[in-house]
């Protein structure tokens, strides 16, 4: 089975990835649907018991956000798939801008989740990272990550 992370600032793409690529095979878990993180710990431990496959669409800036989801995935043997999604501050506030209604992020809220985020590193447990940037058109690019990390 499989756990995939994805990270990156509000606004990034990782919706818009999350459903192009997963939305026929994993569940989708997301802090903005259920609210609470107590719901969520309870669809991704639902997930864990089925052996069902989940993609976590939250920013998960640091280390210790995407803990709560890889070790447990690591726990069920499952494998964990992190997907960073290029967070340049001003080309996700203008794709913010576009958005409609609820779905709008004030500013101050993309700044505080880019001033804590946290490239992923292998030793947080990963068995697969890629670097995702946005393309023409909306479209993703998508590399190994060791063409991108640092070590």
């Amino acid at each position: 089975m499989e756990a995939v992370i994805l990270i990156g600032i509000q606004a990034s793409g990782k919706s818009s990835f999350c459903r192009d690529r997963f939305y026929n095979t994993h569940i989708r878990i997301n802090l903005d649907m259920l609210k609470t993180r107590h719901r969520e710990a309870i669809l991704v431990q639902a997930c864990l018991d089925a052996q069902q496959r989940f993609v976590v669409d939250n920013t998960n800036p640091t280390p210790a956000d995407r803990a709560r989801y890889i070790l447990p995935a690591k726990e069920n043997r499952f494998r964990v798939v992190g997907y960073y999604f290029q967070s340049v501050v001003e080309d996700c506030k203008r794709r913010n801008a576009q958005r409609q209604g609820k779905q709008v992020i004030p500013v101050p809220g993309i700044l505080a989740t880019h001033k804590k985020l946290v490239l992923p590193r292998w030793d947080e447990g990963f068995d697969a990272l890629y670097y995702v940037k946005m393309g023409a058109n909306y479209s993703f690019i998508v590399k190994e990550w060791n063409q991108y990390s640092k070590g």
